[in-house]
């Protein structure tokens, strides 16, 4: 009884952590209107921000996991950019995800 017991423990912690990595992938669908704002400086070609003056790089087709570790950068502050930091700072871990999955939708 003890090893069936076991057994099932294992099989509900590896379904559930199969299931983390789903959501943790991010919904491009979800993600489509929620980076809505980003496509405001992301979406235009050769965009340079006015202050401080950058070329404002396309994310399009980009990595997901290196946007969301870009954005919990600019919202922990350990990037530093006053406008990413205030479209971070709005969004939850799950939009972030989101987010990045539409965003390598994109060529």
């Amino acid at each position: 009884m003890k090893q069936m017991l076991i057994q099932c423990s294992l099989a509900l912690g590896l379904s559930l952590a199969a299931v983390g990595a789903v959501q943790a992938a991010g919904d491009p669908i979800q993600g489509e209107t929620k980076a809505a704002t980003c496509l405001g400086c992301h979406g235009v070609l050769g965009y340079t921000n006015v202050y401080p003056t950058y070329h404002v790089p396309k994310l399009g087709g980009q990595h997901p996991d290196y946007i969301v570790t870009a954005l919990k950068a600019y919202k922990s502050g350990e990037r530093s950019h006053e406008t990413m930091k205030a479209q971070a700072n709005s969004l939850s871990d799950a939009d972030m995800a989101d987010i990045a999955a539409y965003f390598n939708t994109l060529q």
